[in-house]
């Protein structure tokens, strides 16, 4: 695709993803994990170099990083890697704590390198086109979203529950449906045992009584990612996987036909693209910040019992 070389930190999960696709669009160069044995294994098969130690990886000469580990590493690693110099993708969710992630965003500015945040959701050709055809109003003003994100729970994930790993695209997505941001959140969880919470029940509220619903678990044995908006004269209904659209009006239902596309091939190609030109990206270190405060207000909704009202900067 271009001169662009792009290095993959942690290379489990949906790191292997990123280095599969990023050899696909030839802007594959270096990769990083700690695990000895996954390195070997894909700096071979991939045909480029391995590190296991990221400041040795970090001196390797790249143009921008993908930081895919574990959600408590992302702050000091996305640190390094922008103190460095290089434009970064911090898969999501974006930080731990929301403090951590606005230092990035200082950062970022400071050195004048690019700062993205995973939300591979935005790139996805069907939500895209979902978009549009309410703005065009096929259904009249929308009036409430509803997100369902279901599957097992996936086991290399312990550091966070469900509303930071999977509900947080949901969260991103009502904010750039709604081009706004809520001004409240309510929200009802269940651990069943487990240290982090495996099922989640968010309202997030909006303006001009505007509501998107968000259902996510880990306990569903079918995976399940699908969206309904709700309109004045209709519905459209999306399934994220198979990038299905079905709008049903009050007299017809139509199935437009789509063509499908890899969201994450998209969402890297708009990463590259930003880098080679100097372009600020769709979705910026700000967005990553602005969803970790939603969430973190619903893990605190879900603690007191009650609904909370908060106010993000536009």
């Amino acid at each position: 695709m271009s001169n662009i070389r792009i290095g993959v930190i942690g290379v489990g999960g949906w790191g292997k993803n990123h280095v599969r696709v990023l050899n696909e669009l030839k802007a594959l160069e270096a990769i990083c994990d700690l695990n000895e044995e996954r390195v070997k294994e894909y700096s071979r098969k991939y045909q480029v170099h391995g590190y296991t130690d990221l400041d040795k990886f970090l001196e390797h000469k790249l143009d921008g990083v993908i930081v895919s580990t574990p959600t408590k590493t992302h702050y000091e690693i996305a640190l390094k890697s922008i103190e460095k110099g290089l434009n970064v993708m911090v898969e999501k969710p974006f930080t731990y704590e929301v403090e951590e992630g606005e230092k990035l965003v200082r950062k970022a500015k400071e050195k004048n390198v690019i700062l993205t945040v995973g939300f591979i959701e935005r790139f996805n050709p069907a939500m895209r086109e979902v978009k549009k055809l309410v703005a065009d109003g096929i259904i009249g003003s929308p009036l409430y979203l509803l997100f369902t994100r279901e599957n097992r729970w996936p086991v290399h994930i312990i550091d966070v529950g469900v509303i930071l790993d999977t509900a947080i695209h949901d969260i991103d997505l009502s904010r750039w449906f709604f081009e706004e941001e809520p001004s409240m959140v309510f929200a009802r969880m269940g651990s069943f045992g487990t240290q982090h919470e495996r099922v989640a029940a968010l309202v997030l509220g909006f303006s001009k009584e505007k509501t998107s619903l968000i259902i996510s678990n880990w306990i569903t044995p079918r995976k399940v990612r699908e969206l309904e908006i709700v309109g004045e004269n209709g519905t459209i209904s999306l399934n994220f996987i198979t990038q299905e659209i079905k709008i049903d009006l009050e007299d017809k239902t139509d199935i437009p036909r789509t063509k499908y596309e890899e969201p994450l091939l998209l969402e890297l190609k708009h990463f590259i693209e930003c880098i080679k030109d100097g372009k600020s990206p769709e979705v910026c270190g700000e967005d990553g910040v602005k969803a970790t405060k939603i969430a973190h207000a619903a893990l605190a909704s879900n603690k007191l019992g009650s609904a909370i009202f908060i106010q993000l900067e536009k």
